[in-house]
């Protein structure tokens, strides 16, 4: 049974459907259903197993730098146990390899729930026809062929044909991304290339029946589904590594490569001086340590760490760490529209009545806000203007006419209760001073005849008994007060209308008049509103009589309106160089409204939709994303390749999404962003960062936290190296020299890189952002981490950083005898605690505020004390193989040390000269 059928299940009638699939109106019997069960499977989605555990752990162990180390610990133990020493350097070594290794493997461990969270969203029991009779059964042994029965309340259980349907309204928001309820037609026969987000006449897994009831025949299970190709996608979505994951991966490479050809030319160049091969080795291992950075991992993790906390106190919650440095290097943010880019709230925008449009202010649901009119053009045979009293009984019409209420909360905001639609009519209505709780106590609602896909629209009779409501329409308490108030499609409800109200009264509704109403509501669509058309008939007794020569009321055109800070967001992005892009699943006419409203695009901008980016080839499609910033009408698919195609670009993507829909393109996405309050679990885990507030605007308050811990990473990267390269060239001298031994062993390098740079390193990762982090372009695409004169100045100061050591080295083989390895050893770390310092700013430290990062100071005193603790606590000293520094010898280490201070801030006084002379000539 698992054979495509002739046409898409769309495209064919419910019989043919029953006919494709071989069942009948009394369902499978179970013997056929146990048939087609073994031949399509269960009704479930096929999970991806993802990496194990040991996997995880094996790659945190295949990085270039740890296997360099390991070697190096390997040697390192062999030539201890040669000389019959207690092998310390390897064992450190060890210890610091297996560290980085575990912090690595914590950061990956939690596997991919994304799949997990899509099965949790299948419904155990359903109720299905078999042999004839309905009965309860696990959703699991659902297949195409069955006849399920569905109410509100119900999860669908799998892809399906509807077949009857009553007033059912099923929400596909898990799906499509679009809150409001699509009303389900059984009888539609559409084109074999609709889009999903139109079969108006199928269900999907996964979604949600919130009214009405209905039967339908299974046309999909399992991975079949829209739901279980969406979890296809899942599982091949890349999951792209964020650029600092590249850069790291591009810097270990750069270091060890350094690293061997520099040990290569120091044991050569050593061998040819006659010196001892195994002093060459001890030199060759210190080495390969001094360059290795092996504090960086920690400093970085908890670097990150950091942000996320700055993150969260604005709203961002960040679940995989590297992404707060990716937010920083995002060039493009692909955003969806309901909820994130606006309020999620449907607002009355406009009214049309008489001859005269009158404007709604205001934010929100709050009750406040102008309503100000302005004449249209009146049509022929029209008197201007309108009679007093026609907008409030717009106004209460829309009320009466519609479920929901308008409620203020504990905390004094307004909210709706109901759905949006008719809760935006509430709202207007408390604009003008009605209260719809009062109104609906007053006129009470008779009878109804609820809205339904196929009427177009809803009517209901309320009482009337002072004639109160009618007063505007000229009509006197005779008879029957009862009022029929009617809402719904323009072109429904203005067919159905034989008088309206113009300046003069209630007049006939003239041919020419009927045409010129129906093109006011062509303008409000064509603005990207919904339309909504109000009528009435006075003294009408029940829902037994024609609906037809009722009076028109007007129209009330809403929208859910773009978050307020939206626009200055957008503005804010623009200015750092990175472009926004709307993707939704909305009609083209609204996502051109909201992307004019917010500056995406003009009023007139290009929208490509879902079905033509299907249409497209690759080369096509990547021509596209490069110009177009409003997408419609998209399906999950799509989406997924709207951001392949940007990162076949070149571009840094950043993509939000709170649907299932979403998920796939999430993943694939360098930064996946999911909502927080409308998100489902399954967005959400394959999410990098999660909005708290499902704010856009938050999105770029987040991408300037990235911004500052990325300069902060390469701030303590050209600290640390710098730091690294000076050590490495000390060390790899010594030979070349003459000088017998080596001048700093492996655990006294590990003792500099993880403590004497790796503190500093920490606090200043606390540095405080410096102004202008949104004014600039982000970082490039692919950008080397030595990039933008990084690299030059690593190499720079390390070799400034070795000649000065190198010359108290020098001096001190010459007049301190043995004492000559502790004094480079103890000169190397106090100069680090300047070049952190100096470190903080490309200004003079005179131009910087001495205290606004405290923390720094603190780490520079803590780690100069725990400097000299090695050189004269015995125990220590032992350890580390240092000898105490008389006093004079202590003060040559640290009159040493500052002259790299000092050349550090004279280069800074040197370049802001040079830059301001260019400048002025």
């Amino acid at each position: 049974m698992s054979r495509a059928p002739s046409a898409p299940w769309h495209a064919l009638s419910p019989e043919a459907c029953l006919q494709e699939l071989k069942a009948s109106p009394d369902g499978l019997s179970t013997a056929d259903a146990a048939r087609r069960l073994a031949d399509t499977g269960a009704n479930k989605l096929q999970l991806s197993a993802g990496r194990s555990t040991l996997e995880i752990l094996w790659d945190q162990f295949s990085n270039v730098m740890l296997i360099m180390l390991l070697a190096v610990a390997a040697v390192s133990g062999a030539v201890s146990l040669h000389q019959q020493e207690f092998p310390k350097d390897a064992l450190a070594i060890l210890v610091i390899v297996v560290l980085n290794g575990l912090l690595g493997y914590l950061q990956e461990s939690k596997a991919q729930q994304a799949l997990l969270a899509l099965r949790d969203m299948a419904q155990p029991l359903v109720v299905v026809r078999r042999d004839g009779d309905w009965q309860r059964l696990s959703s699991e042994l659902l297949v195409p062929g069955d006849l399920i029965r569905l109410e509100a309340g119900d999860k669908i259980p799998a892809d399906a044909r509807l077949l009857e349907a009553a007033d059912l309204g099923v929400r596909e928001a898990a799906l499509t991304g679009e809150a409001e309820a699509v009303f389900k037609q059984p009888g539609l026969l559409l084109e074999v290339n609709t889009p999903v987000l139109e079969r108006q006449n199928c269900l999907f897994q996964g979604t949600e029946v919130v009214r009405g009831r209905g039967v339908a025949l299974v046309s999909a299970t399992g991975m079949a589904t829209e739901l279980g190709q969406i979890a296809e996608l899942i599982n091949t979505a890349g999951g792209e590594s964020t650029p600092l994951q590249e850069r790291l991966d591009g810097l270990a490479k750069v270091l060890v490569g350094s690293a061997l050809a520099l040990v290569a030319v120091v044991v050569g160049l050593g061998l040819l001086l006659g010196q001892d091969p195994l002093n060459l080795l001890e030199v060759s291992l210190s080495m390969a340590v001094a360059i290795v950075p092996e504090g960086l991992p920690a400093v970085i993790t908890v670097t990150l760490a950091i942000g996320t906390q700055r993150m969260v106190r604005r709203a961002a919650l960040i679940r995989r760490l590297p992404a707060v440095e990716g937010l920083g290097s995002v060039t493009v943010i692909c955003s969806d529209k309901t909820g994130t880019l606006t309020q999620n709230r449907q607002v009355v925008q406009e009214l049309r009545l008489g001859t005269a449009a009158i404007a709604v202010g205001g934010q929100g649901y709050e009750p406040t806000g102008d309503l100000t009119p302005s004449l249209l053009t009146p049509p022929e045979g029209a008197t201007a203007g309108c009679v007093a009293g026609a907008r409030e009984l717009l106004l209460q019409a829309g009320v009466l006419c519609s479920d929901a209420e308008h409620k203020q909360k504990d905390d004094g905001t307004w909210d709706v209760l109901g759905d949006p639609t008719e809760g935006a009519l509430s709202v207007v209505a408390a604009k003008a001073g009605i209260d719809d709780f009062e109104l609906r106590s007053h006129f009470q609602r008779a009878a109804e005849i609820p809205f339904s896909s196929e009427r177009q629209l809803m009517a209901v009779w309320v009482d009337d008994p002072n004639g109160t409501l009618q007063a505007p329409l000229g009509e006197s308490a005779r008879g029957s007060n009862r009022l029929l108030i009617s809402k719904g499609a323009p072109e429904v409800i203005i067919g159905q209308c034989a008088r309206w109200i113009d300046g003069a009264g209630v007049v006939a509704l003239s041919e020419p008049q009927r045409q010129w109403w129906l093109e006011q509501a062509r303008q409000l669509a064509g603005s990207g509103l919904r339309v909504l058309a109000f009528a009435c008939a006075p003294h009408h007794a029940s829902p037994d009589q024609e609906l037809q020569g009722q009076v028109l009321l007007g129209l009330m055109a809403q929208l859910d309106p773009a978050r307020p800070e939206v626009a200055t967001a957008v503005a804010t992005c623009r200015k750092a160089g990175i472009r926004p892009v709307m993707i939704t699943g909305d009609h083209p006419l609204t996502a051109r409204a909201i992307g004019s409203a917010i500056g995406l695009t003009s009023s007139d901008g290009e929208v490509i939709l879902g079905r033509e980016l299907e249409a497209m080839e690759e080369p096509a499609l990547r021509e596209a994303v490069a110009r177009c910033s409003v997408y419609a009408r998209v399906a999950p698919e799509q989406k997924l390749r709207i951001v392949k195609a940007l990162q076949a670009n070149g571009q840094v993507v950043a993509m939000t999404g709170d649907g299932v829909n979403d998920a796939p393109a999430l993943k694939q996405a360098h930064i996946g962003v999911a909502m927080g309050i409308t998100g489902t679990e399954v967005s959400k885990e394959a999410a990098d960062m999660v909005l708290l507030d499902d704010n856009f605007a938050t999105i770029v308050s987040a991408v300037e936290e990235g911004r500052l811990v990325y300069a902060n990473i390469r701030r303590f990267v050209k600290y640390i190296l710098g730091s690294n390269v000076g050590e490495l060239i000390t060390i790899a001298s010594a030979p070349l020299l003459g000088l017998v031994g080596v001048p700093l062993t492996p655990l006294q390098i590990l003792w500099m890189n993880l403590v004497t740079d790796g503190v500093p390193a920490l606090a200043l990762a606390l540095e405080p952002g410096e102004a202008g982090l949104m004014d600039r372009a982000p970082a490039e695409p692919g950008e080397s981490i030595f990039a933008r004169g990084i690299g030059r100045y690593i190499l720079r100061i390390g070799v400034v950083f070795a000649l000065i050591v190198i010359a108290l080295m020098l001096y001190a083989s010459e007049h301190s005898g043995d004492h000559w390895k502790t004094m480079v050893f103890t000169t190397l770390c106090l100069a680090q605690m300047g070049h952190a310092l100096s470190a903080r700013s490309d200004l003079p430290l005179v131009q910087v505020a001495p205290f606004s990062n405290p923390w720094l100071i603190w780490a520079v005193l803590l780690t100069s004390g725990l400097q000299l603790l090695l050189l004269y606590v015995p125990p220590l000293a032992g350890f580390f193989g240092t000898q105490p520094l008389s006093g004079h010898e202590l003060l040559i280490c640290v009159g040493f040390s500052l002259l790299l201070f000092l050349y550090l801030e004279l280069e800074k006084v040197w370049r802001l000269w040079r830059r301001g002379a260019s400048a002025d000539a």
